[in-house]
């Protein structure tokens, strides 16, 4: 039997070329991922102006209270953007201080005593969970920054070659230091 040729199946033969496939489509998420940061900013000049509206006006502090904690959830929205256009990654602490965030506000918003208890009770097993997330993620250090290498992780990077080479110098001369006269 003849033996197929591998170059017949593989990708960079084709006239589709897979890195310039992935490059483009990293660069296509990015435009939507800035275009949802400048939505989100817009929302949020729009909820201030909503705010300096309702301070006008006779007060009504679960309003106000409620854009004021909304105006907050999207910031942290907002940061959680930016740390993916930063990292290309998901940050799930950022992640779960927006879902602590969601759900305290809709305590105050809607008031603790006006809640059923099993809704309580739930609403407290899910902070307490989401409290646990974040302290983990808080003592884990970033997996994808860890694999990166980069000057952002300060659990790997050592300034390139060049400080590892400084570090290994250094190492070696206490080494000799500390040897034996003999």
């Amino acid at each position: 039997m003849q033996k197929r040729q591998k170059s017949r199946f593989l990708f960079s033969d084709r006239w589709l070329d897979r890195q310039s496939i992935v490059r483009n489509m990293e660069a296509f998420q990015d435009l939507i991922v800035i275009v949802l940061c400048l939505g989100l900013f817009a929302v949020m000049l729009i909820q201030l102006w909503g705010i300096a509206i309702a301070l006008t006006q006779p007060l009504d502090y679960k309003h106000v209270t409620a854009k004021i904690l909304f105006v907050l959830i999207l910031v942290e929205l907002f940061r959680l953007l930016m740390v993916y256009l930063q990292e290309h990654s998901i940050s799930v602490g950022v992640a779960v201080e927006v879902t602590i965030v969601s759900l305290l506000r809709e305590v105050v918003v809607h008031g603790a005593l006006e809640i059923y208890w099993v809704n309580t009770l739930a609403i407290c097993g899910l902070l307490f969970v989401l409290g646990g997330l974040l302290v983990v993620c808080a003592k884990t250090p970033h997996m994808d920054c860890m694999s990166a290498n980069t000057k952002f992780c300060p659990v790997i990077y050592r300034g390139g070659r060049e400080r590892q080479n400084e570090l290994e110098l250094q190492y070696s001369r206490q080494c000799d230091e500390n040897q034996p006269l003999g």
